[in-house]
């Protein structure tokens, strides 16, 4: 069976992360577009290069949970791709091996005027950290306003599925959002979130708890 799963911030909050936006639309404290926008970083690069810093580190210091472990262990059995809109590794270290991250990765960085120039990383970027044709070095992250290039390949992933699993993620955040009309008639759809953003239809079946708990049942109810 083709599976898609979809994963928003909900699934890595488990593993300690935070899903760093509050309620307030602040994120850490910080207006969203002063550290997520191309304008941002024009205006004080410094600030948005320590705000990903701190996140890149406290990555580094969680672990995956069971949610992505029970995900990468249904590749022994399906053909599984993960679309995630998080910027972590933690579906990567749980052990999957077909990962798509809308937004980008936290563990790599890019050169801020060269496309094509991309590099793991694992320490801080630091202002003067070039590319090879001495452009400043940023966060590999998609921001607001910025084309999100995975999204065509991923709306294809979701048109070729057997069935459809949506985890963490408010359903409300566009490109992304829209995945799911690209959903076959024929496929099984599970969304797993503790404050579901969508009710429950002919075709998507809600579960209404925690990660950790849902991917469970969303398998037991797909006969995984």
């Amino acid at each position: 069976m083709k599976i898609a799963v979809l994963t928003g911030a909900g699934i890595s909050a488990e593993s300690g992360l935070k899903t760093f936006r509050d309620s307030n639309g602040l994120w850490e404290g910080h207006d969203v577009m002063s550290v997520a926008s191309p304008q941002g970083f024009e205006a004080n690069p410094a600030l948005v290069l320590d705000f990903y810093n701190q996140r890149r580190r406290q990555l580094l210091e969680v672990e995956p949970n069971e949610a992505h472990k029970a995900i990468a262990t249904l590749e022994q059995t399906h053909e599984v791709i993960v679309i995630t809109q998080n910027v972590d590794d933690l579906h990567e270290r749980a052990g999957s091996k077909k990962v798509m991250h809308l937004h980008g990765e936290l563990l790599k960085a890019k050169s801020d005027k060269d496309e094509s120039y991309s590099i793991e990383i694992n320490d801080d970027i630091l202002i003067g950290d070039l590319c090879p044709k001495g452009h400043q070095m940023r966060p590999d992250i998609v921001w607001f306003g910025e084309a999100v290039p995975l999204i065509e390949n991923a709306a294809e992933v979701v048109e070729g599925a057997d069935a459809i699993i949506i985890i963490g993620t408010s359903m409300q955040v566009y490109p992304a959002a829209g995945l799911i009309q690209y959903a076959k008639e024929s496929a099984q759809t599970v969304y797993i979130d503790p404050n579901p953003a969508i009710s429950p239809t002919s075709k998507i079946h809600i579960i209404a708890e925690n990660a950790t708990s849902g991917v469970i049942k969303a398998i037991s109810f797909l006969k995984l």
